[in-house]
């Protein structure tokens, strides 16, 4: 068996957690001609998704793991995997070869084929391994869950693909393999829980490169990819000009002439973060009001922090790292918006966009959102606009606004402040340089959903991470932790019960005497 390693955690694969769905194709057993037709589908990434992942010792039902694995003899994985490198020379052309690693979970043994978008498509594979049809070939897609063969427009829009790749996918001659970083590699592959990070120290970088699939070409001739350099160089500002985010404070309105400038640069998950803490730092801020005809007051925020979370990331995501314009986020007393170049795709009508129904035909960086993903920066395909809906109204805040122009050269998100906000406290604090700003920042705001979680510590006594995401029905443990229960114990409202062993399997939360004070006093 190979001893390599794919750049995610196969647990989560399974979960379908830093993957969608659709992207994902479970098989109970070994079939050559299927497994063949959904690699050639994956390969040719019909939308942009980013390729796929397929599962063999897995039963599937309703497009949902069935779990435990039923698994596969161990000893005839090495056999199949032979067999896959036979089908990618001589059943799918242009040739084709997807990484594959054994996996043992549950006692089980299972084989992961990781199948990233290919670089010279349009792919067609053999209908039938069958020696009767070996002369009748077919293009494949993934259409939602499925895959199908490619017919008519969708056969004739896929050749119209023939070697175009998406910018981030493409490596770059200007730059070396050297200019990526093991340190940021090693630490993405630990924060994503892959094995790989163990390798990182022992072996090349090329290698390691090759199985992010961040790096291409020949051995003699080998590059980085620009989306291995947007996430693991620390200046990518050097190959992609006005790689950062802008954000800007107007204490007197836009027309206003002071403002408070601060840049972020640098790889774009730790941009990202970075700009998103020091918004929420600084600019976010809760108004309580409380009501005489009942107990529990009434907290809302400037801006939900979830809405300009899904805004900024996704201006991350679609943004062309071509065009040298930054994002940039602008806020004032009224609104907070987001612009970022280019527009959405022609396809997209305005209309949907503003009812949070569009889906985009393609995307403009597969691997850009496949790494925000494993980071849990960005949920899935489409979800955003939805999501800025949803929080936006559980807020009480008035319904943002999505805007561009008739030939897309722009996309801005504008979420209108809520009629309680009070300035009061920031404005105090604007008035001073910008760099007592950031040393003076606003605290750290408590989450919108600190008294559900204080009323259920209080009645039911400590719990853990998982009761937890139940509770407030999310997914991502990090999100958990950095949005809910961090500013929560900074604040004192509750505590851990193992505050010497942060990452212990048996952490628990629990509610600390001022928590009690302050849910009596809410």
């Amino acid at each position: 068996m190979t001893t390599h390693h794919l750049p995610i955690s196969i647990p989560d694969i399974l979960h379908g957690k830093s993957v969608e769905w659709e992207r994902l194709e479970f098989k109970q057993g070994w079939n050559p001609e299927a497994v063949l037709h959904t690699i050639c589908a994956f390969a040719n990434d019909f939308h942009n998704l980013g390729g796929g992942y397929v599962v063999v010792g897995v039963a599937e039902k309703n497009g949902r793991p069935v779990l435990p694995p039923s698994g596969l003899d161990a000893d005839t994985v090495d056999a199949i995997q032979k067999e896959l490198l036979n089908l990618g020379h001589s059943a799918i052309q242009p040739q084709y070869h997807p990484r594959s690693l054994p996996y043992e979970i549950d006692g089980k043994t299972i084989l992961v084929i990781w199948v990233p978008g290919g670089e010279t498509r349009p792919y067609k594979a053999r209908v039938s391994l069958s020696e009767k049809k070996a002369t009748d070939w077919g293009y494949y897609i993934r259409k939602q869950s499925s895959t199908v063969r490619a017919k008519g427009a969708d056969e004739q829009e896929l050749i119209g693909l023939t070697a175009t790749l998406p910018f981030d996918d493409r490596f770059n001659q200007q730059a070396s393999v050297d200019d990526l970083s093991p340190r940021l590699i090693e630490e993405f592959l630990k924060e994503v829980g892959s094995e790989l990070a163990d390798d990182v120290a022992t072996q090349p970088l090329e290698t390691i490169g090759r199985q992010m699939n961040i790096v291409s070409g020949p051995s003699e001739m080998v590059f980085p990819k620009n989306v291995g350099l947007l996430f693991f160089n620390d200046k990518p500002e050097r190959f992609f000009p006005a790689t950062q985010i802008d954000v800007v404070w107007f204490p007197d309105g836009a027309g206003g002439d002071q403002f408070e400038e601060k840049e972020f640069k640098g790889p774009l998950g730790r941009m990202t973060r970075e700009a998103l803490d020091y918004i929420r730092r600084n600019y976010l801020k809760e108004t309580v009001v409380k009501h005489p005809d009942r107990a529990e007051a009434e907290r809302t925020w400037n801006f939900p922090y979830a809405a300009i979370e899904e805004a900024l990331v996704n201006a991350v995501y679609h943004r062309s790292y071509e065009i040298r314009e930054p994002v940039e986020v602008r806020i004032t007393r009224e609104e907070l918006v987001i612009l970022s170049f280019p527009g959405p795709d022609r396809s997209i009508k305005m209309e949907d966009l503003r009812q949070g129904k569009a889906v985009s035909r393609r995307y403009r960086n597969r691997r850009i959102g496949e790494f925000l993903k494993e980071l849990e920066l960005t949920e899935g395909r489409s979800t955003g606009i939805p999501k800025m809906l949803r929080v936006m109204a559980e807020n009480g805040s008035p319904v943002p606004e999505f805007e561009t122009d008739e030939d897309r050269t722009h996309y801005l998100v504008r979420l209108p402040v809520h009629a309680n906000a009070d300035w009061q406290d920031l404005a105090a604090q604007v008035e001073a340089p910008v760099e007592a700003l950031v040393k003076a920042q606003v605290e750290a705001p408590v989450s919108e959903k600190l008294p559900t979680i204080l009323r259920y510590l209080n009645d039911d006594g400590a719990k853990g991470i998982a009761e937890l995401l139940e509770l407030l029905e999310l997914k991502s443990k990090r999100r958990l932790r950095e949005n809910h229960l961090n500013p929560a114990i900074e604040k004192g409202y509750i505590e851990r019960t193992e505050p010497k062993a942060l990452n212990s399997p048996t952490q628990k939360y629990q509610i600390t005497k001022l928590g009690r004070e302050h849910l009596e006093n809410a």
